[in-house]
C-alpha cells in the first residue's frame, strides 16, 4: 500500500512538472495552423447534421437526429447565429448555405411569443453582424423589422422591458425582469438606431439599462430579479453570474461600441465594488461568490460556466491581474472535472451542477487573455478546453451537451450559441490576430462583432 502510494504522489509531481512546463512552452504558428483547421472541421461537421437533420429549425438536437423549435414556428436561429461565424472562418460555402436560407425563409410576422433577451442577442444580433459582414440590405430589413416588433417590451412604468413580447400583437408579459435581461439589449438596439438613423432604439434600451443602474445599492450592486412597473427590488441575491452578468459586461462593451460615457462611469461605478465585495481569493485563483446586495453578507460560494466571463472582462476593461487570477481558477474549474460543470461549490469543491452545455465563457476569457498579455499558457488552456470538447461531446450528427462532465453522459442538445460562440472563440485564439481586430469591433455577449462607431 506504501508503494502504491509513493508512485501515486511521483506520479502527480511528474503531472504537475508536466503542466507548469507546458504553460510556458511554445505554441507554434503550425500547432495554431492545427487548431484552426480542426475546428474549421468540427463546424462543418455540426452544421452537416443540423443540415441534414434539422433544416429550416432553430436547433439540432444531436442524439436522436432530430430538429428542435423555439416557439410556434422556427426563427432559424442556428443559421442567423452561424452566419458570422463562418464568414470569419472563411467557410464561404456554408456562409452562402446560411444567407440563402435566412434570406428566403425567416420571417418575423408570426404568432410567437418570445423571450426579448435571447431573440435580441441570437438574431437581432446575428442579422446586423451579417449586414455590415456581408451588405445585403434585405439582412438590415429583417433586423429592423424584429427590433420594431421586439419594441413594445419596453411599455413599462419604468422603461425596464417585460421579459416576453408577442412579435404580431406586442402583447408583454412577465414584469419580474434581471439586470443581464433589461441591460443586454444595449448594444444591439444601440447599434440599430446608429444604422437606421432613428434614435428611439437607443433611447429606450439606455433608458432601461440606466434604471437598473440608478437603483443600484448603497454598495453599489444590483440583485437578481426587479420589478419593471414599481422598480422594486424582490430578489436581492447580488453576483456575476446567470440573470446579471451580461449587464456589466455591455456597460463597458457599449462604451466601447457608441463613446456613451454615461456607460463608462456606471461600469466603474459597478467593477469597483464587484472587486471589494465578491471575489474569493484562493490557492486555485479567484472565485467570485454571492452576497446581499445591500449587506454585503456573504450568502453563496457556488461558481461555474457562466461566471468564468468575467476574468476575459476584467483584463478587456484594463485590469489584466485580476482577470489573471479569475482565469486561474476558470482553468482549475475546466480540469478539476474533466470539463467545466454548469456549476460546483468552489469552498467544498463538489459539483452541484454536473452539466455541460457547450458553453464558451471560459475559452472566452482565455481568448481576451491571450490577446492581452500575448502568455502561451493562455493558448495551451484553450487547446485543452477545445481538445475536450472534440474528444468528448462529439456524435455522428453534431456535437452534444453533456449531462455529467465526470462521466461524459450526452445529452440531447446543439443549442446555436455553439456556432455562435463556442467555435468562434475555439478558432480565434488560435487564429492571425488580423482576423478580428478588437481595436475595430466589439464582440457582442453572443460573439457576434460590430464596427466600433466612430466618435
Amino acid at each position: 500500500m506504501r508503494k502504491n502510494r509513493f508512485i501515486l504522489t511521483a506520479f502527480s509531481l511528474l503531472f504537475s512538472v508536466s503542466i507548469v512546463a507546458q504553460k510556458d512552452a511554445p505554441f507554434t504558428d503550425e500547432m495554431k495552423k492545427e487548431m484552426c483547421n480542426k475546428v474549421k472541421e468540427a463546424t462543418q461537421h455540426a452544421w452537416k447534421g443540423y443540415k441534414d437533420y434539422a433544416w429550416g429549425a432553430d436547433d439540432l438536437k444531436p442524439l436522436t437526429k432530430t430538429s428542435k423549435t423555439w416557439y410556434k414556428q422556427s426563427m432559424l436561429t442556428t443559421p442567423v447565429d452561424a452566419f458570422d461565424t463562418f464568414t470569419l472562418l472563411g467557410l464561404t460555402t456554408e456562409a452562402k448555405e446560411a444567407k440563402e436560407l435566412i434570406l428566403s425563409k425567416l420571417n418575423f410576422n408570426i404568432d410567437n411569443d418570445v423571450q426579448v433577451f435571447e431573440i435580441t442577442i441570437r438574431l437581432l444580433a446575428g442579422l446586423l453582424t451579417a449586414y455590415e459582414m456581408d451588405g445585403d440590405k434585405k439582412f438590415l430589413a429583417l433586423a429592423k423589422d424584429l427590433g420594431d416588433r421586439l419594441m413594445p417590451a419596453f411599455n413599462s412604468k419604468t422603461g425596464m422591458p417585460y421579459r416576453y413580447v408577442h412579435l404580431q400583437t406586442g402583447k408583454t408579459r412577465d414584469g419580474i425582469n434581471n439586470p443581464a435581461e433589461i441591460g443586454t439589449l444595449m448594444m444591439e438596439f444601440g447599434k440599430l438606431s446608429k444604422i437606421t438613423g432613428d434614435k428611439k432604439y437607443y433611447e429606450a434600451a439606455k433608458k432601461g439599462m440606466m434604471y437598473v443602474y440608478d437603483h443600484r445599492s448603497t454598495l453599489d450592486l444590483v440583485g437578481e430579479q426587479i420589478d419593471v412597473e414599481t422598480g422594486n427590488w424582490v430578489n436581492a441575491r447580488s453576483h456575476i453570474g446567470a440573470y446579471i452578468d451580461s449587464y456589466y459586461e455591455y456597460l463597458y462593451k457599449s462604451w466601447l461600441l457608441f463613446g456613451d460615457k454615461d456607460f463608462k462611469t456606471a461600469f466603474d461605478v459597478h467593477n469597483a465594488a464587484i472587486k471589494k465585495h465578491l471575489i474569493s481569493k484562493t490557492d486555485k485563483g479567484w472565485f467570485m461568490h454571492q452576497v446581499d446586495m445591500n449587506t454585503g453578507k456573504q450568502i453563496g460560494t457556488t461558481y461555474g460556466a457562466l461566471e468564468a466571463f468575467y476574468a476575459g472582462l476584467c483584463a478587456f476593461s484594463g485590469d489584466v491581474e485580476t482577470g489573471r487570477q479569475i482565469q486561474e481558477a476558470n482553468y482549475y474549474m475546466w480540469t478539476k472535472f474533466n470539463i467545466e460543470p454548469e456549476e460546483f461549490d468552489f469552498k467544498a469543491d463538489t459539483i452541484t451542477s454536473a452539466y455541460y452545455i457547450l458553453r464558451p465563457e471560459n475559452l472566452e476569457s482565455a481568448f481576451y487573455m491571450y490577446r492581452l498579455t500575448g502568455e502561451n499558457k493562455y493558448l495551451w488552456q484553450g487547446k485543452t478546453m477545445v481538445q475536450s470538447i472534440l474528444d468528448h461531446c462529439r456524435n455522428d450528427a453534431g456535437f452534444a451537451s453533456l449531462k455529467n462532465v465526470q462521466t461524459y453522459e450526452k445529452t440531447n442538445s446543439m443549442e446555436s450559441f455553439f456556432f455562435g460562440e463556442t467555435l468562434k472563440y475555439a478558432y480565434l485564439i488560435f487564429a492571425p490576430q488580423s482576423t478580428l481586430d478588437l481595436k475595430k469591433v466589439v464582440l457582442t455577449t453572443e460573439a457576434h462583432p460590430f464596427k466600433i462607431i466612430k466618435k
